[in-house]
């Protein structure tokens, strides 16, 4: 069938179910099809009934599915109907399967004429609501079937918009709906008792509805009970745990992990088998940061001539450099310490741990002592390390990646960074600016590849002010040491081009940490992806383990290691009571480069891919005060508004110190507030933090209503004109 016969038929089914629906409530039906009508009928049916049962019992059933498949709100009325006119069995039993297949059919149909086109319009929205209907859909809609809140014909309608499959509908349908079905054929069987709807809910009606809406919350817990069941019947459950909670992974999220835990009192254990603090501390965000503010400063006293300052040569002492990095993470690692989180109550172990059953873990200190855990949750927060390709030659000249390029003490000469994404380029300009010859090489069109073009153009500009030789669109084929001399080749447009070197930075990403832990063992799968897969609640498929930070993705940035830690560790401790789903609706980030790139929701090219429509008001810093004072005239805010309205979908910011201004916006989003709201916020002058408000004001002006606009003109050029009257007055005065 082509797509423009299936087009048609869609268009003709959608008109076929609106004319039917348009008569329904037209022409009269809704009055016979009342509670009172039905009484009134109902002796008149009962003596068909008597007469002619099996027919009166077939055509019950097709009205019943017919009205389903049209989605008329006549559900109840009709299931009244079968207690008064079947009894309570053979009502049910009429009921529940008519139901099922009416509601079968109107949610094919459903599928059929809109789902195609609503997925198109909203998936973005809807990806989500998508994914937990394709991992626990049966569970979702038996949730929505046992309370009576939610109208059939609603449920059916809307869950045909999802991925949702009909197998697994028809038959949650059939079990989910029966409890309702039992109650309103009951009630049925008293109608000539009920005056009005509203004597249906009786104390002992309402009563039995109450435990409907319990239903699902006794079968949530029954499925965690029975999904906990399985997955762990191969172990054995001790009868008393060492620790409410084990926490294997020092890092930002293990260190949140383990803070909360001991704050609410429960009985918590760390184990770190490297150094407490985890790579943010130790290789990661603590000394690259300290190596770009000295790298910052030496280009500052190259270009001193621009501030009315002689320019300075900086006399660059590297080893001195790198000491100086090295004295900034010791004088943090105290905040990380082992010390301090025993202090908190937190019992610190060193060693490996091996997870040897869901309730246990095992941990090996350097001397080979071992010692058992037992616990009721243990969360995974073993962080990542860095990603190293496969090239040929690479491990024959020898390569640095984010782990070990600290332990240089003498500035490469020439430095070969592969990777442009945020670490490549934080590194490549750090090294560029204390004097290295650095070569960045990036197998994609542009740097940053996760931003907009335009983000990656101007840091790119920026780099080549720097004398970093970007090459985009090269691809690293292998590495070769001849003479001494190193030598990376390179694919560009089908041509192979060396690049001689003296050292070699490996800036590709990292992968998340999964050997050595036992995940094998458990059947925890660490194969087919990256991390470890959690749920929305970070459970992995096993309810009492849990999974946070670079582990389990899908970021791998410090604040959102330790954002993760906080759900996690709740629900595992709590969660017996209460789970909290992660929130990602905010995730802000920040590539620390000279122009910093900050982001926080979607940019264009997001929009862009999800068919998010959107608005975009941008202001240029270079009419902004205090960037003009700063000599940091460059860059610029970007926001994405919903059409129409200030509500903030995303923002990207390209400056210096953008990682400061965005704040404002994070929290924006966070808690709805508009750029109206912005606008009319006081910010301190001048600041850099004032751009926000300029780009408000900019949102503002191309959202001034115009014919509003147009009559205070109209009224302005009034006011400036004096009246007859007054013209008159005033020359009778002189």
């Amino acid at each position: 069938m082509t797509v423009g016969l299936k087009n048609v038929l869609r268009v003709a089914l959608i008109l076929l179910l609106g004319t039917l629906a348009t008569l329904y409530f037209t022409g009269g039906l809704t009055q016979e099809l009342t509670l009172s009508a039905l009484k009134t009928q109902l002796s008149v049916f009962a003596d068909y009934r008597n007469a002619h049962p099996l027919l009166i019992s077939v055509f019950y059933f097709l009205v019943y599915v017919v009205s389903l498949s049209l989605s008329l709100p006549v559900a109840a009325l009709l299931t009244l109907a079968a207690g008064a006119l079947f009894g309570i069995l053979w009502g049910t039993l009429l009921v529940s399967f008519a139901s099922t297949i009416g509601a079968t059919i109107a949610f094919l149909m459903a599928r059929y004429a809109l789902r195609d086109a609503v997925q198109k319009r909203f998936g973005y929205k809807l990806s989500v609501l998508n994914a937990g209907i394709e991992r626990e859909g049966g569970y979702y809609l038996l949730s929505l079937r046992l309370v009576p809140l939610f109208p059939v014909w609603l449920v059916n309608l809307l869950t045909g918009l999802t991925p949702l499959r009909t197998s697994t509908f028809y038959w949650t349908s059939q079990v989910g709906m029966l409890p309702g079905t039992l109650v309103y054929v009951y009630t049925g069987t008293q109608l000539s008792r009920l005056g009005t709807t509203h004597d249906i809910f009786s104390a002992q009606l309402l009563l039995a509805f109450t435990l409907l809406g319990l239903l699902p919350l006794i079968a949530k817990r029954a499925l965690v009970a029975i999904k906990t069941m399985q997955v762990s019947r191969h172990w054995s459950r001790p009868s008393r745990f060492d620790y409410n909670v084990v926490v294997i992974g020092a890092g930002s999220a293990g260190l949140t992990a383990s803070y909360i835990a001991a704050a609410v009192k429960a009985k918590v254990a760390l184990v770190e088998k490297h150094r407490m603090g985890g790579d943010c501390l130790n290789t990661g965000c603590v000394p690259s940061k300290a190596l770009l503010r000295t790298a910052k400063l030496a280009a500052h006293m190259r270009d001193g001539a621009r501030y009315g300052l002689s320019t300075v040569r900086p006399d660059i002492d590297f080893a001195a450099v790198m000491k100086h990095v090295q004295g900034v993470v010791e004088t943090v690692a105290p905040h990380d310490s082992a010390d301090r989180y025993t202090s908190l109550g937190v019992h610190c172990l060193y060693g490996n741990a091996q997870i040897v059953s869901p309730f246990t873990v095992e941990v090996t200190d350097e001397t080979g002592k071992t010692q058992r855990l037992t616990t009721r949750s243990i969360i995974l927060a073993t962080g990542a390390h860095p990603r190293v390709p496969l090239i040929p030659g690479l491990a024959d000249v020898g390569y640095l990646t984010s782990d070990n390029v600290w332990s240089l003490r003498e500035l490469p000469t020439r430095l070969v960074v592969l990777g442009g994404g945020p670490i490549g380029c934080e590194l490549a300009q750090a090294f560029a600016r204390l004097g290295a010859q650095v070569t960045l090489i990036e197998i994609g069109s542009q740097l940053l590849p996760r931003e907009d073009i335009e983000v990656s153009t101007l840091v790119e500009e920026c780099f080549r002010r720097d004398g970093i030789d970007v090459r985009t669109g090269h691809k690293a084929i292998r590495c070769e040491r001849n003479d001494g001399v190193n030598r990376l080749l390179m694919e560009y447009r089908g041509e192979e081009i060396p690049i001689v070197f003296d050292k070699l930075l490996c800036a590709l990403g990292r992968v998340a940490n999964l050997e050595g832990y036992g995940l094998e063992t458990l059947g925890i799968d660490t194969r087919s992806r990256r991390n470890i897969e959690v749920n929305e609640y970070l459970e992995t498929v096993y309810p009492n383990i849990y999974a946070c930070g670079d582990v389990a993705g899908p970021y791998q940035f410090t604040h959102t290691a330790a954002h993760q830690a906080w759900y996690a560790t709740v629900n595992a401790l709590f969660g017996v009571i209460r789970r909290f789903k992660v929130d990602y609706s905010t995730i802000p980030w920040v590539i620390f480069t000279d122009p910093a790139v900050a982001r926080v929701g979607l940019n264009e090219k997001d929009a862009r891919e999800k068919t998010i429509a959107y608005e975009i008001t941008r202001f240029d810093l270079d009419e902004l005060d205090r960037a003009i004072v700063n000599g940091a005239a460059y860059g610029f805010v970007k926001v994405l508004t919903v059409p129409g309205s200030d509500r903030i979908l995303g923002a990207t910011i390209v400056a210096e110190c953008a990682d400061e201004i965005l704040t404002e916006l994070v929290l924006a989003m966070r808690h709805g507030i508009g750029l109206n709201k912005i606008l009319g916020t006081i910010h301190v002058y001048p600041t850099l933090a004032e751009a926000n408000k300029y780009t408000a004001g900019a949102w503002k002006r191309a959202h001034a209503p115009q014919r509003l606009m147009n009559l205070f003109a109209r009224y302005h050029a009034w006011r400036r004109k004096e009246s007859g009257f007054v013209a008159s007055a005033r020359k009778e005065a002189q």
